[in-house]
């Protein structure tokens, strides 16, 4: 069965998209046929790889879950250092080659080379998480993240004592500005006297904001210094070292992407992640799968957001909800977005 991340009052689906699959239309060329022989869903993951305990590994939870529903051969490569947009054209290319279907590039770093390569494999199905490529047969699956980092904010906003709150994100990219766009809403629409103390890793990819511990380490410990109390990363893999940092000093971690407190790898520090804007890239990559294996492979864009349960906030932390007000202001807050009266900035 799925691994999902339980959300506040709703758990995260992706029922609406897998229906959406007819309406989408195209073919999915000989790997679709649901034969036994063919091979199915591969991806290739994003900066940090697989075990980042987030964005990449949610990836995978949906690949697996193809393998295990459908009973074909995946697959899954790691990205290298210092890679070009060649590099990953090539990656690309080859799962194509080799006759995978769907192939997925995890992250929008892939945009280019997807956009060259599922242009000569038109019987392929492609999909990019967090972009949007245009091509018949590409499926672009991006992610409502400033509507969860509002509610993060909301979170944070709550359980703060000190009035300082802070945001790491890896790279100095637009996407990572939606997360950091929300969550500061957030937080100033719950209470406008709360200090943000925002910074980025890098300022690009390449430099390891995504891919460095010891970067997230460093910037939580210095916004701890400034009397933050509780401190959101947008990350990938370098989150990780901010959520040591929050736990070593005895504050609030909050967590992105995955459920980071479900996460066997941060199990020492679990108690210090107080809740996680998630993104439901699991259910999107299986989605996606399954459309193939159905016959009726997606295309165009697909937005998941707070209205569709694409995104979310976690609650596994038993500690969250003994946070005065925080579940209750949390609730009202998705409600307000779901309904039109809170509108959350993207910059």
């Amino acid at each position: 069965m799925r691994r999902t991340s339980r959300l506040i009052r709703v758990a995260v689906g992706v029922a609406s998209l897998a229906l959406a699959a007819t309406a989408c239309g195209g073919t999915s060329g000989e790997s679709g046929d649901g034969s036994g022989d063919d091979k199915g869903l591969a991806i290739a993951y994003d900066v940090g790889g697989k075990g980042d305990q987030s964005f990449n590994d949610a990836a995978y939870a949906g690949l697996e879950k193809a393998k295990k529903e459908f009973g074909y051969k995946t697959a899954d490569i790691e990205p290298t250092d210092g890679e070009t947009d060649a590099d990953k054209e090539q990656r690309l290319t080859s799962l194509a080659k080799q006759g995978y279907n769907p192939v997925i590039g995890v992250g929008f770093a892939y945009g280019p080379a997807m956009k060259a390569v599922a242009a000569k494999y038109p019987d392929t199905t492609f999909g990019i998480v967090d972009s949007v490529v245009e091509g018949k047969n590409v499926a672009s699956l991006v992610f409502a993240e400033n509507e969860a980092s509002y509610l993060a904010g909301v979170a944070a906003a709550k359980a703060t004592k000190t009035k300082t709150v802070g945001f790491v994100g890896g790279v100095n990219v637009p996407l990572i500005h939606k997360f950091q766009a929300g969550y500061e809403q957030g937080v100033k629409d719950t209470d406008p006297k709360i200090k943000v103390i925002s910074q980025y890793l890098t300022q690009t990819a390449e430099e390891g904001g995504f891919s460095s511990p010891d970067k997230g380490k460093a910037a939580a410990e210095g916004q701890i210094e400034k009397k933050a109390d509780v401190v959101y990363a947008a990350a990938g893999l370098s989150g990780q070292g901010v959520i040591e940092a929050a736990a070593k000093a005895k504050i609030w971690a909050i967590g992105v992407d995955s459920d980071q407190y479900k996460q066997e790898a941060l199990a020492a520090y679990k108690d210090s992640i107080l809740t996680s804007a998630l993104k439901d890239i699991e259910g999107a990559v299986f989605a996606l799968a399954k459309s193939v294996e159905d016959g009726k492979p997606l295309s165009g864009t697909h937005t998941f957001d707070l209205k569709s349960d694409g995104v979310g906030l976690s609650d596994s932390n038993p500690k969250f909800a003994e946070v005065p007000g925080a579940k209750e202001a949390v609730e009202k807050a998705k409600a307000g977005i779901v309904d039109g009266s809170i509108k959350v900035a993207t910059e």
